[in-house]
């Protein structure tokens, strides 16, 4: 006869001390590079903020699909605590889209807490289902079209400072041809190392180290080649000698004039620089994220095929690339043009 093995045993700790535990993994996933430090960030203030609402001295298998339903309100109703602005006018509570956010993360909390044996069922089944976000993208965020993006491509960029010492042009246009071209995340464009690049005369290949771990390996166009060249060997050297003893700094792709690496909120500040010098018919406000979007959508209306395309955005499936395609300027009014009953009418 063959032995059964016995299921796990259930193990009773209260919402406090399954929230320490879950937050340690979730440490030692970022140090690992499985997740980045912004979503480790974003984690970490949600699951916090469920074990407030809900109770830290509760058992955590005594949670219901009901007692989340009633966190997720009482986070709803609460104002955003990333608005300290005292002159800000306080809105009615959190955003749909926020809540959904957070609802990902307590989701992903209770999907570890199944796996340790911490509940014997996941609450979130009986939630009640997450909200549709109602509207579209933050124009901020949508594409640019094809001649805003060869706008913006061909302007100089706005110097950061008057001072010939500063002056990170050289920079700034790569930057900028990245995003367009090759549609990376900004976080992984602030994470990239030198030693990410394979360079070759006329070539280079840039290993991009994605979400979860995850890497896809690119290759640059000539053009944008000579462009990381010309700040490789024009610029970085002056600004990584700022700084010799600065190990991170030594690796990183892109520096500050000061010598370290720069963030995310840098480079959407250089991309706010170069979109403000854009021709006054093409300017609007533009993020990174906007820029990501551009190269979807006029990759696939060049004629990519979106699995191409969501392998160079590093998605996992093309269904989120899908997302990613806004509607193409005039792509609709040059379909009814050749639609093929339209010269039936005269």
């Amino acid at each position: 006869m063959t032995g059964m093995v016995a299921p796990p045993r259930l193990e009773r700790i209260t919402v406090a001390e399954a929230v320490r535990r879950y937050l340690a993994a979730v440490e030692v996933e970022t140090i690992r590079g499985v997740l980045s430090p912004a979503t480790a960030r974003s984690y970490s203030r949600d699951v916090r903020e469920f074990g407030r609402l809900a109770g830290g001295e509760r058992v955590l298998d005594d949670v219901t699909g009901s007692d989340v339903d009633t966190v997720l309100v009482r986070y709803q109703a609460a104002p955003d605590a990333r608005y300290t602005d005292p002159g800000r006018k306080p809105g009615p509570g959190r955003s749909t889209a926020t809540v959904n956010r957070f609802r990902q993360s307590v989701t992903r909390f209770f999907a570890y807490a199944v796996r340790e044996c911490w509940v014997q069922a996941d609450p979130m089944q009986w939630a009640a289902p997450p909200a549709k976000v109602r509207g579209t993208l933050r124009t901020a965020r949508t594409a640019l079209s094809a001649g805003a993006a060869r706008s913006l491509l061909t302007t100089p960029p706005v110097p950061a400072s008057s001072r010939t010492d500063q002056d990170l042009t050289l920079r700034d246009r790569l930057v900028v041809a990245l995003l367009l071209v090759l549609g990376p995340r900004v976080s992984e464009l602030a994470r990239a190392d030198v030693a990410d690049l394979t360079r070759e005369p006329g070539h280079a290949r840039w290993r991009i180290r994605g979400k979860g771990g995850s890497t896809r390996t690119v290759t640059l166009s000539p053009p944008l080649s000579r462009a990381l060249e010309d700040y490789l060997t024009g610029l970085r050297p002056t600004l990584a000698a700022r700084r010799p003893h600065d190990e991170d700094a030594q690796r990183a792709l892109l520096l500050s004039w000061r010598g370290r690496r720069i963030d995310t909120q840098a480079i959407r500040a250089l991309l706010a620089r170069a979109v403000a010098r854009m021709p006054a018919p093409y300017q609007r406000e533009a993020t990174p994220h906007a820029l990501r979007h551009t190269t979807a959508t006029l990759l696939v209306a060049d004629g990519w095929d979106v699995k191409v395309v969501a392998e160079l955005l590093g998605h996992a499936s093309i269904a989120t690339t899908g997302v990613y395609l806004d509607r193409i300027e005039g792509e609709l009014a040059a379909a009814i043009r050749s639609h093929p009953l339209a010269a039936a009418i005269e």
